[in-house]
């Protein structure tokens, strides 16, 4: 009996886990890129920066899918929303460039290119924040 209820504990388990890391909550996604964002201005390497910069592309992708407290209640197709996707597809893009120098080994040209993140995120927040 006893075994049987570890299994059935073990197979919810299984099943659930992916349920609990799928998406993560708006707020939490820019937490994660403003952790990040400090780690890879910071960073005097490539093996901080490249793991730094992984975590914004993910929870930037994780973002893109959320809604701003601003526009909630919004549909999905309305204007403003196809506006803060826009922003989140254009700092996914520049995230992406940074990867491309960092793996070039190109510390110096990433982080630059990581400074144009500020801009982004400053022009995005002022709209839906």
């Amino acid at each position: 009996m006893r075994f049987k209820a570890i299994a059935m504990l073990s197979a919810a388990l299984f099943i659930a886990a992916p349920l609990a890391t799928q998406a993560r909550d708006l707020g939490e996604d820019m937490d994660i890129l403003n952790a990040n964002y400090s780690k890879v201005v910071k960073s005097d390497n490539l093996d901080t920066l490249k793991p730094a910069l992984a975590n914004m592309h993910e929870a930037a992708l994780d973002a893109r899918n959320g809604t701003p407290p601003k526009l909630k209640g919004q549909p999905a197709d309305s204007p403003q929303m196809k506006d803060f996707r826009q922003g989140m597809s254009t700092l996914i893009g520049q995230i992406e460039q940074a990867q491309a120098l960092a793996d070039k080994g190109d510390l110096k040209q990433a982080q630059a290119m990581a400074k144009q993140f500020q801009q982004t995120r400053n022009e995005n927040h002022a709209k839906f924040r």
